[in-house]
């Protein structure tokens, strides 16, 4: 429990902080990239799309020369690029490469995992059910892999109008950052239509989107409002809404920072919930906290669901050889097991 020194926090009034909340392994990953990029390549340093879906990140970047485009031909041929985390289809790594363009993948690694996925599906004749959001980058460079095979299904609803060549070989897969019951529900209703449907190897909802998704589902029940702090264009964050309304928060806001915040929510709350999307960083969760404690919910207890410790290697190009790298420099898996902190062992070490 936290509470904010110098002001005058009611009793009644508190904070439930989800953990984890707040950047994923593949988030940081990508971030770093365009960092390094920006550090090893200099100004400017191209990158199609959004690198995530969350405005301060891009408008950081851009202030240190990062150039946002929407797709390879807006750059320079002979510049350098960066694939952005959400992935993108083969044309266009080959327009890129008919650009003479250098780029650097940040495509988040459990993405990557699903572009293989469809590929084998479709290399073994297999009829792919995608379930995502039309337009979502990550669905559209998953359709990218395989569009004569694959169609997408947004929803339970979606299922009905599906048609497949053979109802034997039919296999789903799914955007990595959907509701977790929301999936399931339209998996359910694909596998009434299609008894025989072919699962994933793994799944493919990324641990990120569930992990917040049960820290919200914990917190939503005993919080009279949930503050969800995020982009629009952030699936993950609009799904963290959508979960704690249906876990039982009475209302639920999505927020870019505290300035997006109404004293007009607190009127009638004694605990608010607050969580925030896998593209933030820290420092937004830590203006809201800021705002309530001025609105006098300045006692903040942390509610954690489980411990995260994934880390994602760097793309090669951008990778540090061993013996220039400095020792602030080492990813947590570069340290000996007894000199890693708690929060950066993998699943495996503990």
């Amino acid at each position: 429990m936290v509470t904010y020194d110098g002001l005058m926090p009611d009793p009644n009034r508190r904070v439930l902080l989800a953990r984890p909340r707040g950047y994923c392994a593949g988030v940081d990953r990508a971030v770093q990239t365009v960092e390094l990029a920006l550090e090893r390549f200099g100004s400017p340093v191209y990158v199609r799309k959004q690198i995530v879906h969350n405005t301060h990140v891009v408008r950081s970047l851009e202030e240190r020369g990062a150039v946002f485009v929407e797709e390879t031909a807006e750059v320079p041929e002979g510049s350098v690029v960066v694939f952005s985390a959400h992935g993108v289809a083969p044309q266009v790594r080959k327009d890129a490469s008919d650009r003479h363009l250098r780029t650097i993948d940040a495509t988040c690694p459990l993405v990557t995992k699903v572009h293989n996925e469809a590929r084998r599906f479709a290399a073994q004749d297999y009829d792919i059910l995608l379930i995502g959001h039309e337009g979502h980058e990550e669905v559209v460079g998953t359709t990218g892999e395989a569009p004569a095979r694959i169609q997408l299904v947004d929803g339970p609803g979606g299922s009905d109008s599906v048609q497949v060549r053979d109802p034997a070989r039919v296999a789903w897969l799914s955007q990595t950052t959907l509701s977790v019951d929301e999936t399931s529900e339209t998996v359910a209703a694909l596998r009434g239509r299609f008894p025989q449907l072919l699962d994933p190897p793994s799944d493919d909802i990324c641990y990120a989107t569930q992990n917040r998704q049960a820290a919200v589902k914990q917190i939503a029940p005993e919080s009279d409002l949930v503050i969800v702090v995020g982009s629009r264009n952030s699936s993950n964050s609009v799904r963290l809404v959508e979960v704690a309304l249906e876990a039982g928060a009475p209302a639920a806001y999505l927020v870019d920072d505290a300035a997006d915040l109404s004293k007009e929510w607190l009127e009638s709350a004694s605990t608010v919930g607050v969580t925030s999307g896998a593209s933030v960083p820290e420092d937004l969760v830590s203006g809201v906290l800021d705002w309530l404690a001025e609105s006098g919910f300045g006692t903040v207890e942390e509610v954690e669901t489980v411990r995260e410790g994934t880390v994602f290697a760097l793309p090669h190009d951008l990778r540090r050889r061993p013996d220039d790298r400095r020792p602030d420099d080492r990813r947590p898996d570069d340290r000996r097991p007894d000199d890693r902190r708690p929060d950066d062992r993998r699943p495996d070490d503990r």
